[in-house]
């Protein structure tokens, strides 16, 4: 991989990673909050910065930025096993034993925890290291319920999507798979969006739960490998249809595609204001919704990094959520160098998200060269 390509790549999985943690840091503070309190409390603009924490002086992420990481964890060791032992691997079962140690975190202290090794064969995962991922930030109670299962070797899975845990559709599922965009350069975007499916599928198996997880891998994964050149629009589009063919026939796949239609269509009517348009998506608490508001305010305010996180998490709904998403998208489009310093200053796990993304890109240069 040639310097400018690869400084181009850092400064895409650097966006991604860090856009995501900054919309999911600044939505987490009124994660719960209704709207009347939201905008008494900030103004009527609604949070614009953040709101410190009194012990660390950092932006709080959540659960969504903690398994995102592990989801990028867990993606990197695979591929270093199959590079290692030449053997076929399958990226979901390496997501899931990075998942049960981010299970470890949520569960242990930080002492009990990162003496343990960890569930990745033959690995040390470094973010059991990280002391800040054993905090509890609301951990969602599905992706908690499905992973203590997980614990028991027999209940893992080749397949999670044929064998679902369970019949949920909460957004859980896609605000962590945005790594999952960023790792495969070489697979079919087909079978990339399949393993994002896949990947959401580990804790949430209802459709609406890992359908959108593809099309937010597809998004990712052509904003990093876009050699066409592709406006966002048009990615928004192609991921909709090339989720339509991998889940033909699904009685829930009207509703997804219906939603991003309709996001696509209110980010292109002018004089509506954001929070009308988003209240007519929902409120983020399931995947289609959460996708739906975040498709919506990437393509609103795609060339504004702020203003599009700003309106992702100024609702009443699951707001962290939606402003990771968002911030995984508009990372990816615009770069690291397009956000401004002020968001990643008081960052909590700054460092150890740029590791993560730079770990990725030095990932993409290994499978390059082992073509």
């Amino acid at each position: 991989m040639n310097a400018i390509r690869k400084a181009y790549r850092r400064n895409k999985i650097r966006g991604c990673l860090l856009g995501g943690a900054i919309g999911d840091a600044l939505g987490y503070a009124i994660e719960f909050d209704s709207e009347p309190r939201i905008f008494a409390r900030y103004g009527e603009d609604g949070i614009t910065e953040y709101k410190l924490d009194p012990y660390s002086g950092k932006a709080l992420i959540s659960d969504d930025t903690q398994m995102t990481l592990f989801t990028a964890y867990g993606l990197m060791a695979g591929d270093y096993h199959r590079r290692l032992k030449g053997e076929r691997v399958v990226p979901r079962e390496y997501v899931t034993l990075a998942y049960l140690d981010w299970y470890r975190t949520q569960t242990m202290s930080f002492r009990k925890g990162n003496r343990l090794p960890s569930h990745i064969h033959g690995g040390e995962s470094v973010l059991l290291n990280a002391p800040e991922l054993y905090s509890r930030r609301a951990p969602g109670n599905t992706c908690m319920n499905s992973l203590s299962r997980l614990v028991d070797e027999a209940e893992r899975r080749p397949d999670y999507i044929s064998r679902p845990m369970n019949s949920s559709k909460g957004c859980g599922s896609v605000m962590r798979v945005a790594p999952v965009g960023l790792n495969f350069e070489f697979l079919d975007i087909r079978e990339v969006d399949l393993e994002a499916a896949q990947t959401g599928a580990i804790t949430h198996g209802h459709p609406l739960g890992y359908m959108p997880c593809a099309v937010l891998a597809h998004i990712i994964h052509r904003l990093l490998f876009n050699e066409r050149s592709m406006t966002l629009r048009e990615i928004v589009l192609e991921a909709r249809d090339t989720a339509a063919g991998l889940f033909a026939g699904n009685e829930y796949l009207p509703t997804l595609t219906a939603l991003i239609d309709l996001a696509v269509e209110l980010a292109e009517t002018e004089g509506t204001e954001d929070l009308d348009n988003i209240h007519r998506l929902g409120e983020g608490w399931v995947a289609d919704e959460a996708l739906a508001i975040s498709i919506y305010c990437a393509l609103r305010h795609q060339d504004d990094f702020s203003a599009g996180i700003i309106a992702s998490v100024n609702h009443k709904g699951d707001s962290d959520s939606t402003g990771a998403i968002t911030g995984n998208i508009l990372g990816a489009l615009l770069g690291e160098g397009n956000i401004e310093s002020k968001w990643t200053k008081d960052l909590e796990l700054r460092d150890v998200i740029i590791s993560i993304a730079d770990d990725m890109v030095n990932n993409l240069e290994e499978e390059a060269f082992g073509r």
